[in-house]
């Protein structure tokens, strides 16, 4: 595409109101299937807290990481999703039905067995039900996404990954935040009682139990929704493998898979340790849930606005003007939980902590979401239409898998950096990958920008040769 065509296009005026007079119903319809999606990654991410509170290790919170990892290794059962349908019933009906229903089994049985694990410390068991249950929130969103680019109008595709973001944080918040505040009796007894109690408003396995029944409920209404024709050809699994094996062949593309699988490396302790030691410090793992309450409409409302500032030529320039920005305020938090223990002294923290603590997670979920909202749409611009959503999978399937395998190693490099004699090994290792993350960007922003500023048809995959009748 033309890059002037580009930026003509960027500066169209952005109208909600007449999206949603076009695409009102499809909309809500994918809010609603990203919001169950993100439940279960809000629930598995509540976990490590319950965890934390039983005094488990570092080394289990870093076995227990390996739940997120089936959104960053969806990419090897994404081309059967695809391809592998019943096509008298919907090419993503096929799998959204059962997949849905599949979620609703396991948090059935864990509603009845997941007290008994937590009080057993029986992690790898723990870690084994909600790598299944992510794996399956995973295959639904290959579904989804797929479903999105025709239930939505061609001029309004680009809005998916919006639905995606904001559906899922809200999905977050209601594994995550509200869980945690319903599990809490020191919540229940300050806002909604009057004789404290030894227990919150509600349990882990009547959570799991109640999230259940709606998987089921929204999956039945599901079963009648029916599904538009597919306007390209759709390939077959084996074709689909082929593409992926041909676009990994890229010489573009192994470049940027090196930058992504990289680029993590300087937040991995900040964004997978900093929460765990914060509630080793003393806050109260209910208080620090209930920070993302206001933290939580930001978050929504955030890829909203920061969408038109990518939608043009230059989408990755939010993307390199917010990396050193989060590594100095990754430093800053690091320095704060450093403090913590003498500010609250052993004591409830106060108002002003906490309002201190919600300013500087919101710089850091400022920065972070602009990297995020930027990499989506430079994915959304170069991936090769030809070959459906099959590229823009690839690409964010390692954006993701760059996210998580760091974390699992700062995780497991906290207790052995410790030991070394040097203070606590979270701030040692904070600090190196902080000055890792400036030796790292001053080499590769020079070969960002030469990425960005290349034109999207050199991502093309390279057509078969037709043969002469």
């Amino acid at each position: 595409m033309d890059l002037e065509k580009e930026e003509d296009l960027s500066k169209k005026s952005f109208s909600y109101a007449e999206i949603f007079k076009q695409d009102g119903g499809s909309i809500l319809i994918l809010l609603l299937l990203y919001v169950l999606q993100g439940v279960p990654l809000g629930l598995a991410g509540s976990i490590p807290m319950l965890l934390q509170a039983r005094g488990v290790s570092y080394n289990d919170q870093a076995l227990f990481s390996f739940v997120f990892w089936p959104f960053s290794l969806k990419l090897i059962w994404a081309p059967i999703v695809d391809g592998a349908f019943f096509a008298s019933f919907g090419r993503r009906k096929s799998w959204l039905i059962p997949v849905q229903f599949s979620l609703a089994l396991i948090m059935y049985w864990l509603s009845f067995v997941v007290d008994d694990l937590l009080e057993k410390g029986n992690v790898f068991n723990i870690t084994a039900a909600f790598f299944f249950l992510n794996f399956f929130a995973a295959t639904q969103d290959i579904a989804v996404d797929g479903w999105a680019l025709t239930m939505l109008s061609k001029e309004n595709r680009n809005l998916a990954s919006t639905c995606n973001s904001v559906g899922q944080t809200a999905g977050y918040f209601a594994g995550y935040v509200i869980f945690l505040a319903l599990e809490s009796p020191d919540f229940a007894n300050a806002y909604f009682r009057t004789e404290p109690l030894e227990t919150g408003l509600c349990t882990l396995p009547q959570y799991l139990y109640f999230w259940a029944i709606v998987f089921v409920l929204t999956t039945i209404c599901l079963i009648f929704k029916e599904e538009k024709p597919e306007e390209e050809k759709i390939d077959g699994v084996m074709e689909t493998y082929k593409l992926l094996k041909t676009v990994l062949k890229l010489d573009i593309v192994k470049q940027w898979v090196m930058i992504i699988l990289t680029c993590k490396i300087a937040f991995a302790a900040v964004d997978g340790v900093t929460q765990l030691k914060i509630l080793d410090a003393g806050v109260p793992k209910e208080k620090l849930a209930m920070l993302a309450v206001p933290m939580t409409p930001v978050q929504i409302i955030l890829p909203i606005f920061l969408t038109p500032l990518t939608n043009g030529a230059r989408p990755l320039k939010l993307w390199i003007n917010s990396y050193l920005p989060r590594i100095l305020i990754g430093l800053g938090m690091t320095a704060f939980v450093f403090y913590t223990p003498a500010i609250l002294k052993g004591e409830e923290p106060g108002l002003g902590y906490l309002g201190s603590l919600m300013g500087i997670s919101f710089l850091h979920q400022l920065t972070l979401h602009c990297m995020f909202v930027s990499i989506m749409s430079f994915h959304a611009r170069v991936s090769d239409p030809s070959i459906g959503g099959t590229y823009m999978t690839l690409l964010n399937t390692v954006s993701n898998m760059g996210g998580n395998w760091p974390v699992y190693f700062a995780l497991r490099a906290v207790e052995p950096l410790s030991g070394l004699g040097l203070g606590d090994g979270y701030y040692l290792e904070c600090s190196l990958l902080a000055i890792f993350g400036v030796f790292w960007f001053s080499i590769a922003k020079p070969k960002l920008e030469k990425l960005e500023s290349l034109d999207p048809a050199v991502w093309a995959v390279p057509k078969a040769p037709q043969k002469a009748d």
